[in-house]
């Protein structure tokens, strides 16, 4: 199964099953991380920058693509609502902009 480890939540690791999105994979490790929509890929907020293993990650959804045209995503950024990791582990880090006050971060 591949993992997502999530750099500046000390390394977190967090399992991700096939076909799941990586905001699915983070709530049921009991992750809080931050989502203004309710992860219907109406908003940027729970984005995660993607320091390795994009190519692990499955193809823009169309609301990523939006918001990669009018400058709101970044290369290195996709939404975990979004997205689906297939068969390998990504290592990415929570943006400052998103951080939670009540979370720690390394």
């Amino acid at each position: 199964m591949p993992d997502l480890i999530v750099q500046n939540l000390n390394q977190r690791h967090v399992a991700v099953d096939e076909g799941q999105t990586l905001f699915k994979a983070i709530q049921a490790a009991g992750i809080d991380w931050m989502h203004a929509c309710g992860a219907k890929g109406r908003c940027t907020t729970c984005r995660i920058i993607v320091l390795q293993g994009m190519e692990h990650l499955g193809e823009l959804s169309p609301a990523e693509q939006r918001y990669r045209n009018n400058g709101r995503l970044k290369d290195n950024e996709r939404l975990t609502c979004q997205c689906i990791l297939h068969g390998g582990d990504i290592t990415g880090k929570v943006p400052e902009q998103t951080k939670l006050p009540h979370q720690s971060y390394s």
